[in-house]
This record gives C-alpha cells, sequence and structure tokens, in this order.
C-alpha cells in the first residue's frame, strides 16, 4: 500500500509538473512578438554557429575587391579592407552573443549571491552589501568601462595577457559582468526579504537544516522567474554596451570583428557613400536587441505566476 501510495504521489507530481511546462509554453506562444523575436534570435544564433561555412575568411583582405556595394558575390558587400561584409556580421555575431551571454551569467551570479546574503541574514550584512551596491549604482558607467578598458590594457598583471587575447574578448566579458550585477542584487533581496518570513523556511530551520542549504536548496530557486526575466533584458543591454564601447573605440579590438567594431570602422565611410558597412552591423545590433526584449517580455507573462494556477 505504502509503495503504491508514493507512487501515485510521483505520477502525481510529475503531471503537475508537465501541465505547467505546458501552461508555460501556451503562455508564451500567445505573445506573437515574443515568437517573432525568438525565430530571428534563432537565425542569428544559426547564422552565427554556421559562420565557418562561409567560403571568404574574415580577417584576409583583399585590395581588388575593396569597397563593393552588396552583390551576388557579395550579398552585403565589402569592407574597406576587401573583406567580406556578411562573414565578418557572421563572426561577429559569434563574439557579440558570447559576450553578451557570459557576462550576463556573471553578473547574474554575483548579483544573486549579494542579494541572497543581503536578504536573508538582513542587519549589518544587509547594510554593507546594499551600500556596496549603492555605491556601484553612482558610478557613472560609461566613464567606468572606459577607465577599466584602459586599464586592462595597460596593467602588467598575471592572467592580463589571457584577458587580452582574440582583440581583448574575455577583457570586456569580466568588465561588463562586473558592472552588471546590481540590478539583480536588489530584485533577488526583495524576493529573500519576503520568502525567509514562509513556513517552508521555518521547517527547514526546525529540523536543523543549515543556513546555507536553506538559501541555494529551499529559498534561491523560488526566485528564479523574475531572475530569469531580468537575465533576458540584461543579455540586450550587455550586448548594447559592448557595441557601444568597440564603437568608441575601448572594446574588442580588430581585426577580430564585433558588431560594434564594426561600425567603429564604418564611421568615415558613410561619408564616402558606403552606407552597407555601417546599415548591417546597426542592423544586427538592432535585430538582437529587439528580438531579446520580446522575448524577456514573453518569459515575464508565461511565467506570471497568476496565469500558471
Amino acid at each position: 500500500m505504502t509503495t503504491t501510495a508514493a507512487s501515485l504521489q510521483l505520477q502525481a507530481t510529475a503531471n503537475r509538473e508537465r501541465s505547467m511546462r505546458s501552461i508555460i509554453w501556451y503562455q508564451f506562444r500567445r505573445h506573437h512578438m515574443a515568437v517573432v523575436g525568438a525565430i530571428i534570435l534563432l537565425l542569428l544564433v544559426l547564422g552565427a554557429f554556421l559562420a565557418p561555412l562561409s567560403p571568404y575568411d574574415p580577417e584576409n583582405s583583399s585590395l581588388r575587391e575593396r569597397d563593393e556595394p552588396p552583390s551576388l558575390l557579395h550579398p552585403m558587400g565589402t569592407d574597406s579592407l576587401g573583406r567580406d561584409m556578411l562573414t565578418r556580421l557572421l563572426y561577429g555575431g559569434r563574439i557579440s552573443l558570447t559576450i553578451g551571454l557570459l557576462a550576463t551569467t556573471l553578473g547574474i551570479t554575483i548579483g544573486t549571491t549579494i542579494g541572497a546574503l543581503s536578504g536573508f541574514y538582513g542587519g549589518h550584512t544587509d547594510n554593507f552589501l546594499m551600500r556596496l551596491t549603492d555605491l556601484f549604482l553612482t558610478l557613472p558607467r560609461l566613464f567606468m568601462l572606459i577607465i577599466m578598458t584602459l586599464l586592462l590594457r595597460t596593467l602588467d598583471l598575471p592572467g592580463m595577457d589571457m584577458l587580452r587575447a582574440n582583440g581583448g574578448v574575455g577583457g570586456i566579458i569580466l568588465i561588463l559582468g562586473i558592472l552588471s550585477w546590481t540590478g539583480t542584487a536588489r530584485l533577488v533581496r526583495g524576493q529573500f526579504l519576503g520568502l525567509k518570513e514562509k513556513e517552508f523556511v521555518e521547517a527547514a530551520r526546525t529540523l536543523g537544516i543549515s543556513n546555507t542549504r536553506i538559501v541555494f536548496r529551499h529559498v534561491l530557486p523560488n526566485t528564479a522567474t523574475p531572475v530569469i526575466v531580468a537575465a533576458t533584458l540584461l543579455v540586450a543591454g550587455t550586448i548594447i554596451s559592448e557595441s557601444g564601447l568597440s564603437y568608441l573605440g575601448f572594446g574588442v579590438q580588430q581585426p577580430t570583428p564585433t558588431w560594434g567594431n564594426m561600425l567603429n570602422s564604418a564611421q568615415d565611410e558613410m561619408l564616402k557613400g558606403h552606407w552597407w558597412m555601417a546599415f548591417f552591423p546597426g542592423l544586427m545590433i538592432f535585430l538582437t536587441v529587439i528580438s531579446i526584449n520580446y522575448i524577456g517580455d514573453g518569459l515575464r507573462d508565461a511565467l506570471d505566476p497568476r496565469k500558471i494556477q
């Protein structure tokens, strides 16, 4: 009897989980712009993944083919060094999307940890961590991005060579991650302040479960929904930050392509009428950011507890 009851309970739990996933997927599909955004983002990711199939090298120049407008041979034209724009856009998408994803992961990890500790323990821990968060919020973001990028290029410390490799991709990921955790920290702290008073937390304390286990095993999973939504929007913001840095000349350095440094290279070319050199990188940034924002809106609606229940 006991085995049968346990099996029925497990089956009921599995059915509830499947039902919840079905509801979430249904609610997401109802948000038509989120579906369109997901399709566009999937195509961009697929294009970046298939970039090595291009017959052109993203870094090899050909002065005989420089400044060519879009054609059958070069669908998005060539740049001032004769490099195929489509190929560079695909490889640049790899770098830009990777930076956005990894920097966001780092920022979410830092912010979640600080917010969880602050909200759960309260008192002096909360005061110290929130004042630290406020300090980071008062810093001018663009100024700090530029200063930290310059320090990365000039300081001669162990490990710097690794961060400077491939045009400084690793360093940009680290800098953007360090400067993007504050919003997540405040969000998670607010969630923890409410959740730590719930009955399941009191029950866990009564059973003698350690605070660390309560935080990461019982409370943190209940903050997943707002954190997931915040993460999608943070990816878009990080891609814009990387593109802005590269456009100003402080981001990933040539010849490693990113959408931002391709825009930077196209500044003078626009005055010569070479519109495609700026239009297509700008279009990629626009499509990526708007797609991720729509996906975030769709996830916010789909994960709304009022609609899941």
